[in-house]
């Protein structure tokens, strides 16, 4: 936030390697909170970060991936939407992936790199994404 002058953060939830889940930015977890997480798809979604460095070889533990899972299936449960789904949302910027306009047929658990140019949230991360969607449908959260 300091460096880049923001004056808030920009995903809406963070996970530590113990998967403790803590509040990102302001406004309330149940409600639908903006992010600032994945340009031109920030008005569509929640952001989700797990603290760390996962394309340098940092692995994600079960707690932290679990917590992902739940965080997730809850918060899209609120919306009615279903964790191992697809949604198809319309670019509101050029992100280096999506021009503006572009319909992107996304996850509705996705990675960072799926919506804008950037290697977030890591190779090992987005490699487990996968699971972790699997993991949310079957989550306890999943309304």
């Amino acid at each position: 936030m300091k460096t880049n002058g923001w004056n808030d953060l920009g995903y809406n939830f963070f996970v530590d390697k113990c998967g403790t889940v803590f509040e990102g930015r302001a406004g309330g977890v149940d409600k639908p909170v903006r992010g600032a997480h994945t340009y031109g798809f920030n008005g569509y979604s929640s952001g989700v970060s797990l603290l760390g460095d996962y394309e340098n070889g940092g692995t994600p533990t079960a707690a932290a991936k679990q917590a992902i899972a739940d965080i997730s299936a809850w918060k899209l449960g609120l919306h009615g939407v279903a964790p191992e789904a697809k949604v198809t949302l319309t670019a509101a910027g050029d992100t280096g992936v999506w021009n503006t306009g572009d319909k992107a047929t996304l996850n509705t658990i996705s990675g960072h790199r799926d919506g804008y140019a950037t290697l977030c949230p890591g190779a090992t991360l987005y490699s487990a994404l996968p699971e972790i969607r699997s993991t949310a449908g079957a989550s306890i959260y999943t309304s």
